[in-house]
């Protein structure tokens, strides 16, 4: 079976059972351009990829970036593969990964990335990492800022809320280190700046 018909099948069966008791509402989902997208998103729950899928609808298939350790959890890992997650070895430079993320935006793709690479609760400070600022501005994607609520509420609906697409250019040459970084902290900013509005 296909990627994307696995993907459609897992959140066909997903859908009832999120929504029963996380219902998602969308806020912003006009702000998804057409073509490449890097969808970078706050992360502090393991539902979170869950949540963004569920606001995304099945309009367009999301392939998270996740690392390796959950490709090892039985069935659900190697399911999940197939279903389009890129596992990462945060370990080493993954090229693997790289290549297939690039690959994936190119052909006009939407990937989900969490910047700050691990699961960052109230109060925590976690610089973001580049990678999700490397792949945008190496396969000239936009990047849409992305809030997910830090407090699931139970039987109420979470808002997801999608920012203005953000597209950061850097003319005919590789982004230095300095550049991605600045780009990594606007995003975070972004996203961080949405949660307070809506809060």
């Amino acid at each position: 079976m296909k990627m994307e018909h696995i993907y459609r099948v897992l959140y066909t069966i997903v859908w009832p059972f999120f929504n029963l008791f996380y219902p998602t509402k969308a806020v912003g989902r006009e702000n998804i351009p057409e073509g490449g997208v890097v969808m970078c998103g706050n992360h502090s729950n393991l539902s979170d990829p869950v949540m963004l899928c569920m606001a995304c609808t099945l309009r367009w298939q999301i392939r998270p970036m996740a690392k390796v350790e959950l490709s090892r959890v039985p069935i659900l890992g190697p399911l999940l593969e197939r279903a389009g997650v890129i596992y990462v070895d945060r370990g080493q430079a993954d090229v693997h990964a790289v290549k297939t993320a690039m690959k994936w935006l190119k052909d006009g793709g939407k990937l989900l990335i969490f910047p700050e690479g691990t699961r960052v609760h109230e109060g925590e400070d976690v610089s973001a990492k580049n990678g999700a600022a490397l792949l945008a501005t190496r396969t000239n994607s936009v990047i849409v800022p992305v809030y997910i609520p830090r407090k699931k509420k139970l039987f109420r609906f979470n808002r997801v809320i999608f920012g203005a697409p953000y597209h950061p250019q850097i003319a005919g040459r590789k982004a230095t280190s300095e550049e991605l970084e600045k780009i990594s902290s606007d995003v975070m900013e972004r996203i961080y700046h949405m949660g307070e509005e809506k809060a």
